[in-house]
């Protein structure tokens, strides 16, 4: 049911007198985790915050993508559980503070850390979670691009060179072609 086809339920909403409207509200608040979150970066954060948020997600990825690397033998599946993890947290971010640009920027910082595949035989059972991984990162690189053509031209230019080097890793992965079929361009 949505409200704005209920123009009658819309109307008595407003009605309601607002001391039993803010109960109302806050009972819905509380029951989406991200609502809440969004609510409160909204209306009690600042600037320094986001910039703040941001940093600590940086730092996590750039954490989770070096224990990834200290492992004696990482797989593809390894990979790909933390990618899955670090891309969710991303989004989260994203669903938060609603700024596309710090989710740019993280997103890029994710692609550029975390290894786009393996060179594993095919004979091997990890074979399955590197055409997966690989999978996964060439659709979360065209996802990016996507988000990338709608941000302001100077952030554009800023993340430029970053994104390339995203876009070459894809081409020493052999997924130049498959990334070509999906639209992504070689090169910025």
């Amino acid at each position: 049911m949505l409200l704005k086809d209920h123009k009658d339920l819309k109307a008595a909403i407003t009605a309601i007198p607002d001391k039993e409207k803010d109960k109302l509200l806050m009972r819905l608040i509380a029951k989406d985790k991200v609502l809440t979150e969004h609510l409160h970066f909204k209306l009690l954060e600042n600037e320094g915050d986001l910039e703040e948020r941001s940093q600590l997600l940086h730092e996590e990825i750039t954490v989770a993508v070096r224990s990834l690397d200290q492992l004696k033998r990482a797989t593809a599946k390894d990979t790909l559980l933390i990618f899955r993890k670090l891309n969710g947290r991303v989004n989260h971010h994203f669903k938060v503070t609603k700024d596309p640009n710090t989710e740019a920027e993280l997103r890029i910082h994710l692609l550029k850390s975390v290894p786009a595949g393996y060179h594993e035989s095919v004979l091997s059972p990890m074979a399955k979670f590197n055409d997966r991984l690989k999978t996964y990162f060439l659709r979360t690189t065209l996802a990016l691009y996507k988000k990338y053509l709608k941000l302001h031209e100077d952030l554009q230019y800023d993340l430029k060179d970053d994104f390339n080097k995203v876009l070459e890793k894809l081409e020493k992965h052999d997924l130049i072609k498959a990334a070509s079929e999906l639209g992504l361009p070689k090169e910025l």
